[in-house]
C-alpha cells in the first residue's frame, strides 16, 4: 500500500472509531432504562418500550440536524472560511434548540393521544404517558446534541462527542437508579433522568462549539436568514429519513402478518442488523466529514480518492460482519429464545442478512458521501423511489409468503435484498457521475 493510501486510512479510522463509540453510547440510554424499569414490573417495562419507541422515532426524524450541519461546516472549513463554518453551525444549533422546545411542548400535550393511537390501554398506557411527559423536557437537549455533534464532525472532531456521550450514559444510569428507586419516582424518574442527562450533554457540547466560534470570530446570534437556511438545507434529508422509517415500519407490519414466530425472529435479526449498522454508519460519518472538507477546498481528486477508499472499507467491513452474522445465526438465536421454531426463523433470517451485509456497507458509505457533498435533494428523491420499489415487494411477501421461518426468509430477501439493492443502485449511479461534486463553499 502506498503512503497516500495509508495516510487516508489513518484519517478515516481517526474519525470513524470515535464516531462508532458515540453511536454505541446512545442506545445504552435505552438499555439502562430498560434494566432499571424492568424491575418495577411488566406494565412499567411495556410502557417504557412503547414510549421509548415513540421518543426515538421523533428524535430519529430530526437526525438531519446532524447530517446537514456536518456537510455545511465541513464544506466551509475546507474552503478556509472557519468563521463562516462555525456560523453555519451556530445557525443549525439555534434551529435545533427552537425545534426541540416546540417538539417537547407538543409531545407533553399529545402524549396520551400518541400512546392511545399505538393501541396501549390501562396501566401500560398510563406508564407510557408518564415516561413521555417526564422525558419531553429533554428534547431540546437531544436535538442540540445532534446539531452540535454535526458541527464537531464537520470540524473533524469525533472524539469530543464520544467523551460527552460516554459521560452522558454514565450520568443517565446514576440518575435513573437514584430517581426511580432512591427518590421513589418510579418510571417518571427514568424519564426525568434521561431528560436531565440529555440536557446536560447538550449544554456541554454547546459550550464547546461556542468557545470555538468565539475563537474563530463567529457571531453567537443566528445570521440573517440563517435558521431558515438551516431548515431549508435539512428538509431534503428529513424526506430521506421519513422514507427510510416508512420502509422499516412496513417491514415490521409484514413481519407481524407472518405470525408470532416470524415477528419474534424478526426482532432478533433486526437488532443484530442495527448493531452492525453502527459500525458501517461510523464509516459514513467519516465520509461525510472528509468529502465535505475536500469539496470545500476544491480538491475533486482527493474527493474521488475518499469515495473509493471509504467504499472499500464499507464493503470490506460489511463482508466481515456478514460472515459473522450468517455463520453465527443459530448461536445468536440460542441467546434470545428457547423456542425451536423461532431459532430456525432467526437462523434463516440472519443468513440472508449476513449474505447481503456488504451491500449495506456500500449503501451506508455512499449515503455519507452524498450527504457530505450536500446532495440532499437527490437523496430525498432516491429515498422516495426506493420506497416505491420496495412497497409492492413487501406487500407481496405479506400476501403470499407462508407464516413462520420461511416467511421471515422471504421478508429479509425483500428488505436486505430488494430495498437495499435499490438504494445501492440509485446511490451508485449518482456517485459514478460528477453532478454531486460541487466544489467550493
Amino acid at each position: 500500500m502506498d503512503q497516500p493510501s495509508r495516510s487516508l486510512d489513518r484519517t478515516i479510522l481517526a474519525l470513524a472509531v470515535p464516531a462508532l463509540g458515540a453511536l454505541v453510547a446512545e442506545p445504552v440510554f435505552v438499555l439502562v432504562d430498560s434494566a432499571v424499569v424492568g424491575h418495577l414490573g411488566t406494565p412499567e417495562l411495556a410502557g417504557l418500550s412503547l414510549a421509548s419507541t415513540l421518543l426515538l422515532t421523533l428524535v430519529g426524524l430530526c437526525v438531519f440536524l446532524a447530517y446537514a450541519t456536518t456537510a455545511s461546516v465541513a464544506r466551509r472549513l475546507g474552503a478556509g472560511k472557519e468563521a463562516e463554518a462555525l456560523q453555519s453551525g451556530i445557525d443549525g444549533m439555534w434551529l435545533a434548540g427552537l425545534l426541540g422546545l416546540a417538539l417537547g411542548a407538543t409531545l407533553w400535550l399529545v402524549a396520551p393521544t400518541a400512546v392511545g393511537l399505538m393501541g396501549a390501554t390501562g396501566d401500560v398506557a398510563t406508564h407510557a404517558t408518564t415516561y413521555l411527559r417526564w422525558s419531553a423536557p429533554g428534547l431540546p437537549g437531544m436535538l442540540l446534541v445532534l446539531a452540535s455533534t454535526g458541527v464537531l464532525r464537520g470540524l473533524q472532531d469525533t472524539r469530543t462527542p464520544l467523551w460527552v456521550a460516554s459521560g452522558g450514559a454514565v450520568a443517565n444510569a446514576a440518575l435513573s437508579v437514584g430517581l426511580v428507586y432512591g427518590a421513589g419516582m418510579g418510571i417518571a424518574g427514568s424519564g426525568l433522568g434521561t431528560a436531565i442527562a440529555q440536557v446536560a450533554m447538550g449544554v456541554v457540547l454547546t459550550v464547546v462549539v461556542v468557545r470555538g466560534a468565539r475563537r474563530a470570530g463567529a457571531r453567537l446570534r443566528p445570521a440573517s436568514g440563517g435558521i431558515w437556511a438551516s431548515a431549508r438545507s435539512g428538509l431534503p434529508l428529513l424526506v430521506r429519513t421519513v422514507s427510510l422509517r416508512l420502509a422499516i415500519l412496513l417491514t415490521v407490519f409484514v413481519a407481524t402478518g407472518l405470525g408470532a414466530t416470524a415477528l419474534a425472529g424478526h426482532q432478533v435479526v433486526n437488532s443484530v442488523w442495527n448493531l452492525a449498522a453502527f459500525a458501517l454508519d461510523a464509516l459514513a460519518i467519516a465520509a461525510q466529514a472528509l468529502v465535505g472538507h475536500r469539496l470545500g477546498s476544491g480538491d475533486v481528486v482527493t474527493t474521488r480518492a475518499v469515495l473509493r477508499r471509504t467504499l472499500q472499507w464499507g464493503v470490506g467491513a460489511g463482508a466481515l460482519l456478514g460472515v459473522v452474522i450468517a455463520a453465527g445465526g443459530w448461536w445468536f438465536a440460542l441467546l434470545f429464545t428457547s423456542d425451536p421454531d423461532v431459532r430456525v426463523a432467526v437462523a434463516v433470517g440472519m443468513a440472508v442478512a449476513g449474505l447481503l451485509m456488504p451491500v449495506a456497507g456500500w449503501v451506508f458509505v455512499l449515503d455519507g458521501v452524498l450527504i457530505g457533498a450536500s446532495d440532499g435533494p437527490y437523496l430525498a428523491w432516491a429515498g422516495l423511489a426506493t420506497l416505491a420499489a420496495y412497497v409492492p415487494v413487501a406487500l407481496a411477501v405479506h400476501a403470499w409468503a407462508p407464516e413462520g421461518p420461511v416467511g421471515l426468509l422471504w421478508l429479509w430477501v425483500a428488505f436486505a435484498g430488494v430495498f437495499m439493492l435499490a438504494r445501492a443502485v440509485v446511490t451508485g449511479l449518482r456517485a459514478r457521475g460528477e453532478a454531486w461534486m460541487v466544489a467550493g463553499a
